[in-house]
């Protein structure tokens, strides 16, 4: 690719276009300082939004082309509004001709809306005189998917678009302010009972659920995503990398929890036990999670399972579930069947599903397997159902909060079901940051914004209703991907990304539409490099931001708790930090500068985390919430940085269940793969090394000790 930058006129071009497009062509990094952008990564970055931008006479074609595109259409591809503002949209007719625009709404009814006194100058394109008729969503429109109507009598052309109208403020938000609430933060998978199958189920989290509330006060449980990943072993470990965020993992499925497990004979029965009896084994091992060995045994059989006849109410209930679902989950279940005989990665296959007439052959030669996948995500659907059921039975006021991933895998269920919706020639990431000097890729597509827009952002609704059916809240990972993410162009490194700017308000707005409907309080994960607008536009639409003690500090000292916003999760650590004890000793240090992650060395870097960490210490310590010379590794020392978190006026608490009973050990390293370490794999255990099961959390005195460091300091519900 040849780029022109020759001359200053060219790079200012190129700037032109690449701000109309929402492509930053500098930034501000973790440094404070200014970046720019180079003019190869912007050409790439542009090319994958579809934008031919390497000479001169492309940069003016691409001008030309934005100015017209809207003149072409006759409403736009959607209309996003909040609640109770102004908002407009335009419709296009030839000049002079008239043309009635109506709304009909989510209920059926019809709304006619009023047009502004605004005029615009017609414009010529492709040949014809085209002109433009301003109108005004009405403020009273309920929060809703309604649609837009457009008639040209003249003609006779009609055109209809979504209208999608937001809440100006998730009410969810308001009901948590006045009283502070606290919680555990899990990795499901990790946790595991005496009848898990070497991995933390779905049983397991509504076990611990139960105990968290009814032994301890906790009034939610965080998990990690549960999104699916790949068909067939060897699956992903990282739950930040899926092949679907809407779906779920069949991983975390309770066998003896399906109804027809009941209903197999007598020598299959034993068989069963046998099986679970194997993995009691897997299950006390503070070894590797054997994730794969789990997966295999489980779909063999679920296999045998789905085969079992169902009773007519069960049944009943599948088929419901699949009309709800709809198209969505028959072509998941497709990609799953298909993956499973070609291998997800195959290029004999991979080109073929752009062909409909394959993928419809295909899939009457696969029914039954297409049916297994869909049978799968509907008993996943009822397991995570029964789970967030025992969360409130239990008292819980929140329930489980589910967690949604960043994106999903480049060779993914969801990169070819949602089509060019993904964008392609470059995958999302980070740029360089105080997590890892080197910059992050995570090798996912990320969202096209125009193509996003232009399919009524029906995808990112989809996904969002699924992921919060069975759950009262919602963890946003890297929230600042909704107002801007970090593109990296195909064949660059982290480091040489750009910023790519999305629609927030309308991001943000569907997002609390959904959450609103399904009585969900939504937490965004707002660490790292983000524009000072961020928290407040956050804020005002009443989803909460991210606290870690460790991140909160000021240009010379940490910030006080008492400083900390209301409207926050806050907590001392984050799965991407070593456990506070493993992070109070510096292991994390140890372990980038053995994997050279560190760009300005061990020591320099050992002498910058001591005294950021002893700064915190210290606060604790004039607050008499710690003794000195206590040891940095001591039970009392995490109980100290527990107390001191209280302080904020932050409506919840996370506790991570690592430091409630005494974990040391890193779950994940950003930057690293699992040849590197051994990321997602890390089993539950106490500081001894041996591992905690959920039938030891109730009698964990180190829990129990720092459920009462919270009591003490006024957190919580009364558990005694």
């Amino acid at each position: 690719m040849h780029v022109v930058t020759s001359e200053a006129g060219a790079r200012e071009h190129l700037e032109g276009l690449a701000r109309r497009c929402g492509v930053a062509t500098s930034y501000v990094g973790w440094d404070q300082l200014d970046h720019e952008v180079g003019s190869e990564t912007i050409v790439a970055v542009l090319g994958s939004l579809g934008i031919a931008a390497a000479t001169p006479d492309e940069i003016a074609a691409a001008h030309a082309d934005l100015d017209d595109e809207p003149w072409r259409r006759m409403l736009p591809p959607v209309t996003v509004a909040t609640e109770g503002s102004r908002a407009t949209f335009a419709a296009h007719v030839p000049h002079w001709n008239p043309v009635h625009v109506w709304i009909v709404t989510e209920q059926g009814q019809t709304v006619h809306p009023d047009q502004c006194d605004v005029w615009v100058d017609p414009r010529e394109v492709d040949g014809v005189l085209v002109g433009r008729a301003t109108f005004e969503v009405p403020a009273g429109l309920a929060p809703g998917y309604h649609r837009l109507h457009a008639l040209d009598p003249v003609t006779e052309k009609t055109s209809q678009r979504p209208l999608i109208v937001t809440p100006r403020r998730l009410s969810t938000a308001d009901t948590l302010l006045g009283e502070q609430r606290w919680g555990l933060a899990v990795q499901l998978y990790s946790v595991r009972s005496a009848r898990s199958w070497g991995v933390g189920d779905f049983a397991d989290l509504a076990d611990i659920c139960e105990v968290a509330a009814s032994s301890f006060g906790a009034d939610f449980v965080q998990v990690n995503p549960l999104h699916a990943a790949q068909p067939q072993a060897p699956i992903e470990a990282s739950p930040y990398l899926p092949v679907t965020r809407r779906f779920v993992n069949p991983l975390y499925i309770r066998i003896a929890d399906i109804p027809e497990a009941s209903d197999l004979d007598k020598r299959t029965r034993k068989w069963l036990k046998g099986v679970e009896r194997d993995f009691f084994d897997e299950n006390v091992s503070a070894e590797k999670i054997k994730r794969n060995k789990a997966f295999r045994a489980k779909m063999s059989i679920l296999e045998l399972l789905h085969r079992q006849p169902r009773s007519d109410e069960r049944d009943f209930a599948f088929r419901s579930f699949r009309r709800r679902e709809g198209k969505g989950l028959r072509r998941f279940a497709t990609w799953c069947a298909l993956a499973e005989r070609y291998g997800p990665d195959s290029p004999k296959w991979s080109d073929q599903l752009q062909d409909k007439d394959f993928v419809r052959r295909k899939r009457r030669e696969l029914a039954d397997r297409v049916d297994f996948y869909m049978w799968l995500q509907w008993i996943c659907d009822q397991q995570l159902a029964a789970a967030q059921r025992a969360a409130l039975a239990a008292g819980m006021d929140i329930g489980i909060i589910a967690d949604l991933a960043v994106g999903v895998a480049r060779h993914s269920a969801d990169a070819w079901m949602l089509g060019d919706v993904l964008a392609s020639g470059a995958t999302v990431g980070a740029p360089p940051d105080g997590f890892n000097q080197q910059g992050q890729g995570w090798d996912q597509p990320p969202w096209h914004p125009r193509r996003l827009a232009e399919a009524g952002y029906g995808p990112y609704r989809d996904m969002l209703r699924t992921v919060l059916r069975h759950a009262g809240g919602l963890r946003v990972d890297h929230i600042l991907g909704l107002f801007r993410l970090w593109w990296i162009p195909d064949g660059k490194g982290p480091a040489d990304g750009t910023y790519v700017h999305y629609d927030h308000d309308a991001l943000i707005g569907i997002l609390a539409l959904e959450a609103e409907r399904a009585g969900a309080v939504v937490i965004g994960e707002d660490l790292g490099v983000f524009e000072p607008h961020v928290q407040e536009a956050l804020a005002e639409r009443g989803i909460l931001g991210t606290s870690i003690l460790w991140f909160e500090h000021g240009p010379y000292a940490p910030i006080p708790p008492e400083s900390y916003r209301e409207l926050c999760l806050t907590s001392v650590t984050t799965h991407d930090l070593p456990p506070t004890v493993g992070y109070l000793a510096g292991d994390h240090i140890e372990l980038r500068s053995r994997l050279g992650l560190l760009e300005t060395g061990e020591d320099a870097e050992r002498a910058r985390d001591t005294r950021d960490r002893d700064a915190i210490l210290g606060m604790a310590r004039q607050r008499g919430l710690l003794s000195e010379g206590t040891e940095l590794t001591d039970a009392r020392t995490v109980e100290a940085l527990y107390r001191l978190i209280a302080a904020s006026p932050s409506v919840l608490l996370g506790v991570a269940l690592v430091d409630a009973v005494g974990e040391r050990r890193i779950q994940n390293q950003p930057g690293t793969n699992a040849k590197q370490y051994p990321n997602w794999c890390i089993p539950l255990a106490d500081p001894d090394g041996e591992v905690v099961l959920v039938e030891d959390l109730a009698s964990n005195s180190r829990f129990a000790e720092l459920v009462a460091a919270l009591n003490d300091a006024g957190i919580g519900r009364d558990w005694d």
